[in-house]
């Protein structure tokens, strides 16, 4: 037993997410927060980011699907977005004629509700109809309805999923696969229990049970493959986070079971079986990447090929499974590096030509439907360098297609990679972005982003808010890539996981003073700043690393670890952090459990804490019960929370240009004032 066991939660109300009360809190910490933070920076500020996030310059998102390119796009005059398609040929032009499919502003004057656009799916091949994702307000629950393409309308009896957190996949014209928390038959976590197979003109309640999980797992998904060479169904019993038991059904035939460890990564396309194991397999190490024909394995084969194979430095960040072979996106030292594996040359592994270097890079398939197709969009930027979209193949250099213009400038801003020593020896990279000419007296006020978990990997991007509103006035951006991110593969990540999250949060504090040690800055010019996991991360420089901080922004955060698998989407993550219903769980999770580690009389630096009222992910009581116990120990605490944004900043662009200004206002008047010192 120790403090925090017997600890009692007295804001254990500010749970109640539509409560009298809790609201009542809410609204008037939003008042003083605008009071305190609205000044006329906030207003220059706001202003920036707003004609940034409405630019007609931004870069078109696309993908393929028959003759037609399919985007959604958001501006000053559509705010919520109209989905939209061009041809190809004509999206290559300066001024593409968009023909405009939905206007979700209009549906939302029409309807009275507050839509934010989660995606459409098309049925394959004449893509006539599509199942669009609604979300209100910007949660991760939605509705799915069934939307007409020739006609621009909604199907009035077709397919529709009330609000629920919904995954739906077309097999034919006349039945999809729903795996749907709506009704009330969920997982632990929230999520689908169960995948039903629902015709046309039946109800979801109706339609038969094709695959069901146990109730203590994860979720249940499944999918259906539209490749005319390799038509199949795909379910996939996701235990925990990491472990996956993975099912393949040729249409008209038998389910299976593959026989694959549940921890692994697995792909299917082109009649081959993609594994990434997290831990060996076959003799080959964590991270590589293994192939091997679907039937060959079901015919008890187990003869892989290994198409990547990682090293210390180098670890695969992605894949694009093509009829061709394989490409392959790796990390090297945290650099991106676009390669090959040809299957005609018995994966042969070669660079794809005319990649620009040091930059960092995504790959994704132009079609979402033509299986012949190598055609590959690249997506090329850097923290200087605006993005830019490439047109290319595996074996055909990238060519442009659209480029963003700068959006400030960066003469005299320079790039650097160091390294900082963590608690028992090892190396953590991160990436420092400042003037050139060295550090003024004190060092430069420095920005320092980390998130360190479920094997996401921080890698370069443009700096077009932060380049604009901070690098260019004198200020430092520092981005960290501490363990429990996936830039050195699986083992990178188990070591930030469960007893080992102390050690990657320490390793955040390590970079900071790395940062010091250098000369680049020191503690009182350093924020550090982090969401969700992130958050959690940036609650505990607060609470364990005060002294090595000028300030915190804790944005969407995890922070009470005794009741986060007790809320909204927290079970899910146990894999994670671990169960703090188990003693021995619990003996490394209240190290780091933010909330409970607040204790008066001590020296924090100054906090703004925001979140969303419509997160459904991560509790929003995280945000509020933090902000409120520290302002009640006296601590200089501001809290804001967005009505909508589900976990993110916000619904549409306006919202989040007033979200991201609040924080350049806070970092303004904490670190901001050592500027130009």
């Amino acid at each position: 037993m120790n403090d925090i066991d017997t600890q009692t939660d007295e804001f254990l109300w500010l749970e109640e997410i539509e409560g009298d009360r809790a609201i009542d809190w809410v609204e008037a910490q939003n008042r003083a927060s605008v009071a305190r933070l609205c000044d006329a920076g906030f207003e220059a500020d706001q202003a920036v980011l707003t004609a940034q996030f409405n630019s007609d310059a931004r870069i078109p998102a696309i993908v393929q699907r028959g003759g037609f390119v399919y985007n959604f796009w958001t501006d000053a005059a559509h705010q919520r977005g109209v989905w939209r398609r061009t041809t190809l040929a004509d999206y290559r032009s300066d001024s593409p004629d968009w023909d405009v499919l939905l206007d979700l502003d209009a549906l939302c004057a029409s309807e009275g509700e507050s839509w934010v656009w989660h995606g459409a799916q098309t049925l394959p091949p004449h893509h006539q109809r599509a199942l669009i994702s609604l979300s209100p307000g910007g949660s991760d629950a939605g509705v799915v309805r069934e939307f007409d393409i020739v006609s621009r309308r909604f199907v009035a009896d077709g397919f529709i999923v009330p609000v629920a957190k919904t995954a739906v996949s077309w097999v034919d014209a006349d039945t999809v696969l729903l795996g749907s928390a709506y009704g009330g038959d969920v997982t632990s976590s929230g999520y689908a229990r169960t995948v039903r197979q629902w015709r046309r003109g039946t109800a979801i309640e109706d339609a038969p049970i094709v695959f069901e999980v146990e109730a203590g797992d994860m979720a249940a998904s499944g999918s259906c493959s539209h490749d005319p060479a390799h038509r199949f169904l795909w379910f996939t019993r996701s235990i925990a986070f990491y472990r996956n038991q993975c099912f393949y059904q040729p249409i008209g035939g038998d389910r299976v079971q593959l026989d694959l460890p549940e921890d692994a990564d697995v792909d299917i396309g082109h009649g081959r079986l993609l594994v990434r194991p997290r831990s060996m397999l076959a003799g080959f190490p964590p991270g590589s990447l293994l192939t091997i024909g679907i039937d060959e394995f079901i015919a008890g084969s187990r003869d892989f090929t290994p198409v990547f194979t990682p090293t210390p430095k180098r670890a695969l960040e992605s894949w694009v499974n093509l009829k061709s072979g394989v490409v392959l996106t790796v990390l090297d030292n945290v650099a991106s590096v676009i390669e090959f594996a040809d299957a005609a040359t018995g994966w042969s592994v070669q660079p794809v030509p005319g990649v620009p270097a040091n930059s960092a890079i995504s790959v994704r398939e132009l079609s979402a439907d033509d299986y012949e197709s190598d055609a590959l969009l690249f997506n090329v930027s850097g923290f200087l360098t605006p993005d830019q979209l490439m047109l290319g193949s595996p074996h055909q250099a990238p060519a442009l297609l659209k480029q963003l213009p700068a959006q400030f400038d960066a003469t005299g801003l320079t790039v650097r990679q160091y390294e900082a020593t963590a608690t028992e020896g090892t190396a953590i990279p991160y990436f420092f972005v400042a003037p050139e000419g060295g550090p003024p007296a004190g060092g430069f006020p420095t920005y320092l982003y980390g998130y360190g978990g479920f094997e996401v990997s921080l890698t370069p991007y443009y700096l077009a808010t932060h380049g604009a509103l901070w690098c260019r006035t004198g200020g430092a951006f520092v981005l960290a890539n501490i363990r429990g991110g996936g830039e050195f593969g699986p083992d990178w990540h188990k070591a930030g996981i469960r007893a080992g999250k102390k050690i990657a949060q320490d390793d955040f504090a390590a970079v900071a003073a790395d940062l010091v040690t250098r000369g680049l800055s020191t503690p009182a010019r350093i924020l550090g700043s982090g969401g969700s996991n992130g958050g959690l991360l940036v609650g505990n420089m607060l609470t364990r690393h005060p002294a090595a901080f000028g300030a915190i922004i804790c944005a969407v955060p995890l922070l009470d670890m005794r009741r986060y698998t007790k809320l909204l989407a927290g079970h899910s993550w146990i894999a994670e952090y671990g169960d703090p219903d188990i003693a021995e769980d619990w003996a490394f999770l209240h190290e780091i459990s933010a909330y409970q580690l607040v204790q008066a009389g001590q020296t924090y630096p100054p906090a703004f804490i925001n979140t969303t009222r419509r997160d459904d992910r991560v509790h929003p009581g995280h945000a509020r019960k933090m902000a409120a116990k520290l302002q009640s120990m006296g601590y200089d605490t501001i809290y804001y929370e967005q009505a909508e944004g589900g976990h993110g900043a916000g619904a549409d662009a306006s919202q989040r240009a007033f979200f991201y200004a609040l924080s350049f206002a806070f970092m303004r008047q904490t670190i901001g004032k050592y500027r130009g010192v």
